[in-house]
């Protein structure tokens, strides 16, 4: 095959494209990265949920008279439940692609990420569609926080930390 030449100086050979050639003939074409506005997007959007997630917490210790450790596992399980619905009715993705980063962090972008494999595959049934596409991207994750809970509650039962709870 003969080899052509591109205005990028590269000699181009289909059967002999390197990576690098690849690169240089492909830099021209590839847009530029808005990386310090979608920082200030991730780190407002990020904030903001946290906002939110206190202020449903606050709630809870004002209306339920509970402590700030007793109101914080409702206050998660509402921030699921808000992040769910949003999925369900296709404004989550939808801020997700605003917000970057910022919505895949807290717990929910771990519930949206859930919620969405389940929506996808509900076609295929329950326990082969939901139930297994749906652990298939969650489960290293659910893994990896069992293991990581496991090894800190053996440093904490070896060191004898943890107080007398």
């Amino acid at each position: 095959m003969p080899a052509k030449t591109r205005k990028s100086g590269v000699k181009l050979r289909l059967d002999t494209l390197t990576p690098q050639d690849y690169e240089k003939l492909s830099k021209p074409y590839v847009p530029s990265r808005p990386v310090f506005k979608n920082c200030i997007r991730a780190f407002l959007s990020g904030g903001l949920i946290c906002v939110i997630g206190q202020g449903i917490q606050e709630a809870f210790m004002a209306i339920f008279d509970m402590t700030a450790r007793e109101a914080a596992s409702p206050m998660a399980g509402v921030l699921i439940l808000i992040s769910v619905i949003l999925t369900c009715f296709g404004v989550y993705d939808k801020l997700a692609q605003w917000c970057g980063a910022g919505s895949a962090v807290p717990i929910t972008g771990f519930a949206n990420s859930m919620c969405s494999a389940a929506l996808e595959h509900r076609a295929e049934g329950l326990v082969l569609g939901v139930g297994a596409n749906m652990f298939k991207l969650a489960g290293s994750v659910i893994v990896f926080g069992v293991v990581a809970a496991f090894a800190v509650g053996v440093v904490y039962a070896v060191f004898g930390l943890g107080g007398g709870h």
